[in-house]
């Protein structure tokens, strides 16, 4: 009998247990199994979305009612300062080292979680991001900004990048027939994940908060108990498919299907395809062309319509009193509510449909449609239809979602299945990238148009119509994508049997039946999901009145 063991893996001890050799499912496992799992790990790693809603308790977590402010204090100064407040700006640097750390890690460690696999992956991404959680809960209570910076943003990351990255080959491999819909379950957690975490976090906060302090780092070791249960539950749960297996009734596609390749890509040659660079450029503009703008969505409502969003019309956002700020605010916070439901809804819609239509006319209708939602109708409705406007932005952010849970099926399509994983973690330098870029460009346009006094409902349109220019070069991208030149193909006898057993009518496993575990498991992830969607709509509903 050949030995099962792989990539010099260890059978015995705790090494042996999260070996991928023993991650093999039995037969009549059933895959629908898998993707519960995948976002149990993706809701916990997506709370790095709803992290703001610790800015401003941190930003008093000494003066406890009003911030201890220090003019003169530098960011080098505020990283170990123990007598003033941290500025929400000195705060937001844990956010932008959280998506700068996660594409480093995925396109360092992604070619060691192919040969580790995913529950080892799994269980190293949760002690990275509830370790880290636990590191910034020490840092808050000393007051020490490094350490949040450390914890969260860099041993965080980590864990970011490897769980993000561990359910994506597996996914792929259990559903050959379904990849962007398989994929678009679990990146859809990760959308969803600031949805659940964010009014938890809130709740925490207000339970802990006392008159000697304002709950945060109390809140963050909750939460990190919270989440390493439910990380390590996912990792552990993770299994992947045997070699030969295929759904019952399917068959891999044929070659003549050219859009969907029979043959993989070595992890060292992904990169030196141009097809690998196209797909980074189209990546990156789908994202820098909106994460700017969903950052600062709630002043930029204010901004464009001001009185009329609290039934007060010709009242300038500059000019509102206290009372009128609290009104818009709340309708802000609604605003942005409904972006998150519509981001999280596209991660499986975008990427279901993709599945029909196929994964370059998926972007390149996205990419078409936002250029010209920014283009013509942000513009046309700024401080003019507030429901339509609103309703833009909604798609705009269901095609922001959508374009990063297709990006894996892409890879899997042009690359093959059997490093797409690794492949897939390189690809997410570009999504860093765009973390930095997009916010930088938004912010910058919008500073300087208020420096200059461009009135606020003026200083939207050039900023669309730059971000929609950046989707057209997305576009024009996307369109040069073709199937990979033969001589990167990997030689016959190096692809996996699965691909070959599954083309060539091999085994077909039958899915176990429904059990109680799978029906426990789906529970486990569906019940928080629906409470989230309840808090935020709850928020939401104020566009209505």
């Amino acid at each position: 009998m050949a030995d099962t063991r792989e990539y010099g893996e260890r059978d015995s001890g705790a090494d042996g247990f999260l070996s991928r050799a023993r991650t093999v499912a039995a037969p009549g496992f059933n895959r629908w199994l898998v993707p519960p799992c995948a976002l149990a790990i993706h809701l916990c790693i997506g709370m790095a979305y709803g992290f703001s809603v610790f800015w401003l308790p941190l930003s008093r977590a000494i003066g406890i009612s009003d911030p201890v402010v220090c003019p003169n204090l530098s960011l080098i100064g505020a990283l170990t300062t123990t007598a003033c407040d941290w500025r929400v700006s000195d705060l937001v640097w844990t956010y932008t080292l959280f998506f700068v750390v996660l594409g480093a890690s995925a396109a360092i460690w992604g070619g060691w979680l192919e040969r580790a696999g995913p529950r080892k992956a799994g269980v190293v991404a949760a002690f990275c991001w509830c370790g880290g959680m636990g590191t910034a809960a020490i840092g808050v209570s000393m007051h020490q900004l490094w350490l949040i910076w450390i914890g969260s943003g860099v041993i965080g990351g980590i864990g970011l990048g490897l769980g993000y990255i561990s359910p994506v080959s597996t996914l792929i491999k259990w559903f050959p027939d379904r990849r962007g819909m398989a994929t678009g379950m679990a990146i859809m957690g990760f959308g969803g994940g600031a949805m659940i975490g964010g009014p938890l976090a809130d709740l925490l906060m207000k339970h802990f908060a006392s008159p000697t302090g304002v709950g945060v780092w109390q809140t963050f070791l909750v939460l990190a108990s919270v989440y390493f249960v439910f990380m390590m539950a996912g990792a552990i749960g993770y299994r992947v498919p045997a070699e030969g297996w295929a759904p019952a009734g399917w068959t891999a596609p044929t070659s003549a299907k050219a859009s969907i390749s029979r043959f993989n890509v070595a992890l060292s040659n992904a990169h030196r395809t141009p097809q690998f660079w196209l797909v980074w450029l189209v990546l990156f503009f789908n994202v820098s062309a909106s994460i700017g703008i969903i950052g600062i969505a709630s002043p930029m409502l204010q901004e464009l319509f001001g009185g009329r969003l609290i039934d007060a019309p010709g009242v300038l956002f500059t000019a509102f009193d206290d009372d009128q700020k609290k009104a818009a605010a709340a309708v802000g916070a609604g605003f942005v509510g409904a972006i998150s439901l519509f981001n999280i809804g596209g991660r499986f819609f975008w990427a279901w449909l993709s599945d029909r239509i196929g994964r370059k006319p998926m972007f390149a209708t996205i990419l078409v449609a936002g250029a010209l939602l920014y283009g013509l109708a942000a513009p046309a409705l700024a401080g003019t239809m507030l429901g339509l406007f609103i309703l833009v932005f909604c798609i705009l952010a269901s095609m922001y979602g959508g374009g990063f849970a297709t990006a894996p099926a892409y890879l899997a399509d042009l690359f093959g299945t059997k490093y797409v994983g690794a492949i897939h973690g390189r690809l997410l330098t570009a999504w860093s990238t765009a973390g930095v870029v997009g916010p930088l460009l938004v912010a910058n346009m919008r500073d300087r148009a208020i420096a200059a006094g461009v009135p606020r409902s003026d200083i939207y349109p050039p900023i669309f119509w730059v971000l929609a220019a950046m989707l057209v070069a997305g576009f024009v991208a996307n369109l040069f994508v073709r199937p990979v030149a033969a001589k990167f193909h990997m030689p016959a006898d190096d692809r996996p049997i699965a691909v070959e057993t599954m083309a060539g009518g091999g085994t077909v496993a039958a899915e176990g039946g429904t059990s109680p575990v799978i029906v426990f498991a789906w529970l486990a992830v569906g019940l928080p999901i629906l409470w989230g969607i309840y808090m935020t709509l709850s928020k939401a509903l104020i566009l209505l009145k």
